[in-house]
């Protein structure tokens, strides 16, 4: 239960330096925590976000695999910008304030240094043979 929540907590902060990078980039994926009500919504927000790549993203990418194998799995991104676009449009923590194609090329960009930092912060986290 530990590692699940220390996971949690290292999405949320993907999250939020991705939102750092973005807004530096110039793109509009903000999240919101400026106060503690504001953490408490993006670690719900994040949950929901975890929630909605086991599912739908899940589903997507099971639909989408002929696709996925024609762009030699390059499809899987879009996927994941697509399912981050529907978690941000709940407006739990974080959203995307641009409209349009600039809206998911945000949320492109965006799930991808998600994907990233994790990543990168997910080597220092202990492995699951250690249980």
């Amino acid at each position: 239960m530990g590692k699940l929540l220390l996971r949690w907590f290292v999405l949320a902060v993907s999250v939020f330096a991705a939102s750092l990078v973005t807004h530096a980039l110039k793109l509009g994926f903000e999240a919101d925590v400026k106060s503690l009500d504001g953490a408490l919504k993006l670690l719900i927000g994040v949950a929901v976000l975890s929630f909605l790549n086991a599912t739908l993203g899940r589903i997507l990418k099971f639909i989408t695999i002929p696709l996925s194998c024609i762009t030699l799995g390059l499809f899987s991104l879009v996927i994941n910008a697509l399912v981050l676009w529907v978690a941000a449009s709940l407006n739990l923590g974080f959203k995307i304030t641009d409209a349009g194609v600039k809206a998911f090329i945000a949320a492109f960009v965006a799930s991808l240094l998600i994907s990233f930092i994790n990543g990168v912060l997910g080597v220092f986290l202990p492995d699951d043979k250690d249980d």
